[in-house]
């Protein structure tokens, strides 16, 4: 029989945010549910409290004609609900089988842990998975994508599962990956498991799911069906407001400067050698596939990787970049693509997370730190951004994540950088605050930055970049004007000799 899971009256709230206000909805068994709406609607919040992270300040679930009150997210995981959150929750140091079977690995008679039982039960889920790893690869020689399929095969493996959620999976991985996780997720609406699907790309959504349920402002809105109702007519049920073509509401720089960055050959262990400039005023576009070794390319201009080979220059200038920090100094400044492992500091306030590159600026001679200082950056950085938080000094983690990038955003403008260099900065985020991190990457080339945008969504790339340059097997394999830019373009050059 098919489960049943009913959301009654649910509300959250928090010191001046009302996070939920009186959910009432039902999800079923054999269903995927799609949740829809911008950062901060109430999507991850409505998760937490179902599973035990949170508490309801009114209201209540009830799964299979059972009132539930999971006071952890043990508990709640014990009832059968598998939360695969958009952060990772994985242990890097321990083995794929290991994290698959966390906290109840198989053991002999003799009460023995037995590895190779974990690792022949883990290689069952991996071959199900179709994926080219092995149980006992360590998951910290894995890379993001795998790392998240590891996640999402722990929730796979547990017995008793009856509603497993998914925010925002494929964030990290390929086309290839993602049509994997789509057998299995099928393979789960073919048991009868109540699955919710977490996801702002209207493509995925139109795939997967059956319905999809709209919120917006901590509101639940509607409940329509997948395939029937126009992806505008939902888009203006989350924002409020029709968007249109928000590439051609953008406010442009219409004067591009001088060559302000000039990277000559650059090559590290990890990619091949690469030349390009960048202009002051300019938005220059990376595209390619996964592993065409963008990533890894800034990295090596910003010291975060050895350089091998080349020459990087500033304003005509030669710069030695032998750290991040030092190629801040230097004035270039890298919003790196895994938010929670190299952007935010998890255990430090939105004031904390903006200012921690500005502590040699807030000290005195003693070495003592100007509090006041420290407030009046964090509020002018809330209010530039437009940051949503009831307070500079709530913690970066109970942020939404279009709120966390602008954080980290906010922390490299701080630092007065020439060079932005932005590595997915709208991953994760929905339609409505990506209109808003578009304009603000228009802004800061208006203001004179160079801004080298990575994005693997074509149609950002193109919306976005006054030149594109698309990467293949670790090299610039050509140059594309935004005149003549098209996705069968961007996509033959990075996908030639394949």
């Amino acid at each position: 029989m098919a489960s049943e899971l009913e959301f009654r009256h649910i509300s959250k709230y928090f010191p001046g945010v009302k996070a939920l206000d009186d959910i009432c909805f039902k999800a079923y068994g054999g269903e995927v549910l799609a949740f829809l709406g911008e950062n901060g609607a109430g999507k991850s919040t409505l998760l937490k409290v179902l599973n035990g992270d949170y508490q309801p300040t009114s209201g209540d679930y009830i799964l299979d004609g059972v009132e539930r009150h999971f006071q952890s997210p043990h508990e709640a995981i014990q009832e059968g609900i598998s939360i695969i959150y958009q952060e990772r929750q994985i242990l890097l140091e321990l083995s794929v089988a290991e994290n698959i079977y966390l906290g109840r690995m198989p053991a002999n008679r003799f009460g023995v842990i037995d590895t190779r039982k974990a690792n022949r039960m883990a290689e069952e889920i991996i071959r199900d998975f179709e994926l080219p790893i092995k149980a006992t690869d360590k998951v910290k020689d894995l890379s993001i994508a795998y790392q998240q399929m590891v996640e999402i095969m722990k929730a796979y493996s547990r017995e008793n599962l009856k509603v497993v959620c998914f925010d925002e999976p494929t964030a990290s991985l390929s086309d290839s990956e993602i049509e994997s996780l789509f057998s299995i997720i099928r393979k789960l609406k073919e048991q009868g498991k109540i699955i919710i699907y977490v996801s702002h790309r209207m493509k995925e959504i139109r795939e997967i799911a059956d319905k999809v349920a709209i919120f917006k402002d901590g509101r639940y809105i509607d409940t329509v069906d997948a395939q029937q109702c126009p992806e505008q007519d939902m888009i203006k049920m989350m924002v409020g407001r029709d968007l249109g073509d928000i590439f051609k509401n953008l406010k442009r720089n219409d004067h591009i400067g001088d060559v302000l960055l000039e990277v000559k050959n650059v090559s590290s262990d990890y990619v091949k050698e690469n030349s390009f400039v960048l202009h002051k005023g300019e938005v220059l576009g990376f595209s390619g596939l996964v592993g065409a070794g963008r990533t890894e390319l800034m990295r090596a201009v910003m010291g975060a990787d050895r350089m091998r080979t080349g020459e990087v220059y500033l304003e005509g200038r030669k710069i030695v970049n032998r750290s991040p920090k030092e190629a801040m100094d230097n004035g270039i400044v890298l919003v790196p693509e895994d938010r929670k492992l190299q952007g935010i500091l998890a255990n430090l306030s939105v004031a904390g997370n903006i200012n921690i590159a500005l502590l040699d600026q807030h000290a005195n001679k003693m070495g003592i730190v100007s509090r006041s200082a420290e407030e009046k950056e964090a509020e002018e950085s809330i209010r530039e951004f437009n940051i949503k938080t009831p307070s500079p000094d709530k913690k970066i983690v109970e942020l939404s994540g279009g709120n966390q990038q602008k954080c980290i955003v906010a922390r490299g403008l701080a630092t007065n950088p020439k060079v932005l260099i932005l590595d997915e900065p709208t991953k994760g985020i929905d339609v409505g605050a990506k209109s808003e991190f578009y304009q603000m990457i228009c802004d800061f080339a208006k203001q004179g930055l160079g801004v080298i945008l990575i994005s693997s969504e074509l149609p950002e790339v193109m919306g976005l970049s006054d030149r594109i340059l698309v990467m293949n097997a670790l090299k610039i394999a050509g140059e594309v004007s935004r005149e003549d830019a098209t996705e069968e373009k961007l996509l033959s050059l990075g996908m030639m000799g394949e």
